[in-house]
């Protein structure tokens, strides 16, 4: 059963096993970068809307995509060799962040980014934490993704598309620089159709939480 934290003094994360059946772990306390971080350190992320206090979820099974099991199909690559597209790497993190929260998307209402999340976000890239990709149609931003990278482990947050493939495009350029840099795994957090095509996979929590204190805390190399 998830705990309610009614006062800020005593936040503290409470053991991911007691999460409830649907992942969700903790409701309350304030977040902030330096909590986000102590967050995804133990396997526990942020997920919750605007008119709620917020959430703070590990669940069991985990998503995951390991960058050496990036899935490219036929059509994809065709679109990678040969599209208009051009892609860049924390060229327009803000702006990603935005259009993550603004852009619709099938089967969702409303956003989970809210202007408080946005806020910490952009404080994670100013410190070195967060990076997007971007995808461009000459100078208009068309698709991209960002997250928040400790050690060779990428926690993949959100993207967008406003034109076709311009989100893939964004996602398989960048797991590849993520796989140069030795990041070895992505966490996805929860299941979705679009990043199962891609290579994503659900492994048990236990099993996750051991690949993520192996690879945290490895030395990291830049994604330039």
């Amino acid at each position: 059963m998830p705990r309610i934290i009614l006062n800020e003094a005593t936040f503290s994360f409470p053991s991911v096993e007691e999460a409830d059946e649907e992942g969700l772990l903790l409701i309350g306390g304030k977040v902030t970068a330096e909590r986000m971080i102590e967050a995804y350190s133990k396997g526990i992320f942020p997920w919750y809307n605007d008119d709620s206090l917020p959430l703070w979820w590990s669940p069991d099974p985990r998503f995951v995509l390991f960058p050496s099991e990036l899935h490219v199909s036929k059509s994809m690559k065709k679109v990678l060799s040969k599209s208009s597209f051009a892609f860049t790497v924390d060229e327009a993190f803000q702006q990603v962040v935005e259009k993550c929260a603004s852009v619709k998307r099938r089967e969702q209402a409303g956003t989970w980014i809210t202007d408080e999340m946005a806020q910490v976000y952009i404080s994670l890239h100013e410190k070195g934490f967060a990076h997007s990709a971007e995808t461009w149609i000459d100078d208009k931003l068309v698709g991209g993704m960002y997250g928040i990278r400790l050690g060779n482990v990428f926690f993949g947050e959100s993207m967008f598309s406003t034109v076709s493939n311009a989100s893939k495009f964004a996602f398989i350029l960048f797991v590849k620089k993520l796989q140069n840099s030795r990041v070895q795994l992505m966490d996805c957090q929860v299941h979705t159709h679009h990043v199962e095509s891609l290579g994503g996979r659900l492994i048990d929590r236990k099993k996750y939480l051991h690949l993520l204190q192996d690879f945290i805390i490895q030395p990291s190399s830049d994604m330039s």
